[in-house]
């Protein structure tokens, strides 16, 4: 919620998250980053934006796409969980584990199970709506 409060700031500070500018920032636009009105001012944080964007280039020149080498850990097929109660649904499980550990070793940062987790119900890999979702 704090974050999505900010998307606006975000999205100004870093030229509308284009990874091809970011990746290219200069030292002094990193500087002015720590600055940046709106946004939270963690240096890590920050830089692990920069370091993701460059990352995600690397990424997309080994295997043509970030969308190819994501839906290749699933065989390009979705997942449908079949839960009925929200406390089913776990934070994090194998699948997320393998890939945070694999996109960390390609260098990214902030990128733990957890968040793999939610990325993955958010792209679509997992269809986690409950059997009764108007949206399943």
């Amino acid at each position: 919620d704090t974050i999505l409060k900010k998307e606006e700031a975000y999205n100004r500070s870093f030229d509308d998250f284009d990874y091809h500018k970011i990746a290219a920032y200069s030292k002094e636009k990193i500087e002015s980053l720590y600055k940046a009105e709106g946004i939270i001012h963690n240096r890590l944080k920050i830089n692990s934006i920069i370091v993701n964007a460059k990352a995600f280039l690397n990424v997309q020149e080994e295997f043509g796409s970030f969308n190819h080498y994501i839906w290749s850990f699933v065989d390009f097929k979705v997942i449908d969980h079949h839960y009925t109660d929200e406390k089913e649904i776990p934070a994090s499980d194998a699948l997320s584990t393998k890939i945070s550990q694999d996109l960390k070793k390609r260098g990214f940062k902030f990128v733990g199970p957890v968040i793999i987790y939610s990325y993955l119900q958010a792209i679509g890999i997992y269809n986690d709506h409950l059997m009764d979702c108007e949206w399943r």
